[in-house]
């Protein structure tokens, strides 16, 4: 994975119109040949952008590329700190190492994570600019267990701000993905720490799809969805301003009254609620019809034999129960 250096920043920030640029006219504005811009738009594409060059035209993106933009994003949410990593390696490991100094509320933002990761280990491709790539550090005073339920809360907090942006027709997979007619859109990864008796400490972490190149596509290895199926995607900033707000109102609001407040609005957004599903534990697998949640935010499987079985955390997976 290519390094963002300060002159790439700019050659990026030049190339972000998708307009063509000539090799002469960036090698002007950065200040340096026409090879050593071919060799920095080389680097660029290692960060998974999808850069070409036409003899006679010169250099442009594929798809133009609305950068995060630090001071905008640190204004609308004040009195929130927001920091923007171009490149970094997980915006969730960084902020779960920054927390001494951190303050509720606080956000990490970046356009290209080089080791995102998702449940159970996963890793999560973040091509530079496809996604929104967001951390948000929260504090529960009450310690850990009243975080049950809270990265539902984050779930349903994100599609309403969807929702609210023009982006309707997302849905949830418990416990913690969005999901596009029935593929992956987000991931969700909310990763805590604390001692007993004392705060809980928690990092909220987003990866959304939003245009994702050509050439990483192959790379994904499950059905997968990108936001603008739904429509132009025309404030990237916007959206995050949208979506980190979205997060502060419900967390506070789940402070209050915990998962049973937000039961009604997770089950109305429920890809699965009413459909024959599988869930896995390990080596066991349960078949069912998913009937939502309770008031704890387990998920509801309603047996052939009429029985309703709840499940809470730990390794479950859920799938739909066609076998792929």
């Amino acid at each position: 994975m290519s390094e963002l250096t300060p002159l790439r920043e700019s050659l990026l920030r030049h190339l972000a119109d998708g307009q063509f640029h000539s090799g002469e006219q960036l090698g002007e504005a950065l200040n340096v040949s026409r090879a050593a811009v071919s060799k920095h738009v080389q680097a660029l594409k290692g960060l998974g952008l999808d850069v070409y060059s036409v003899s006679g035209k010169g250099y442009r993106l594929a798809v133009p590329l609305q950068l995060l933009d630090p001071a905008r994003l640190a204004h609308a949410l004040a009195p929130a700190q927001v920091e923007v990593v171009p490149v970094i390696g997980s915006t969730n490991q960084y902020w779960l190492e920054s927390v001494e100094r951190l303050n509720k509320g606080d956000v990490c933002l970046a356009e290209c994570q080089t080791s995102g990761r998702g449940r159970r280990g996963r890793s999560w491709v973040s091509p530079f600019g496809g996604q929104l790539i967001m951390s948000l550090y929260w504090r529960l005073e009450q310690g850990m267990a009243a975080a049950m339920g809270l990265s539902l809360v984050v779930g349903i907090a994100a599609v309403e701000a969807l929702e609210n942006a023009g982006f309707a027709g997302v849905e949830l997979k418990w416990p913690n993905d969005l999901y596009l007619n029935g593929r992956k859109l987000a991931g969700i990864l909310v990763e805590m720490s604390g001692t007993a008796g004392g705060p809980c400490h928690l990092v909220i972490g987003m990866g959304l799809n939003l245009v994702l190149p050509e050439s990483e596509q192959e790379r994904i290895t499950q059905p997968w969805a990108e936001l603008a199926e739904l429509g132009e995607i025309s404030d990237r900033n916007g959206l995050v301003i949208a979506l980190i707000n979205g997060w502060q109102q419900a967390l506070l609001r789940f402070e209050q009254e915990g998962i049973a407040g937000f039961r009604e609005r997770w089950n109305r957004l429920d890809y699965f609620n009413g459909k024959p599903v599988r869930v896995l534990m390990g080596e066991q697998e349960v078949q069912g019809t998913a009937r939502g949640i309770d008031d704890q935010g387990a998920l509801l499987l309603e047996l052939e034999s009429g029985e309703v079985k709840r499940y809470l955390g730990g390794e479950i997976s859920l799938r739909g129960n066609n076998r792929e």
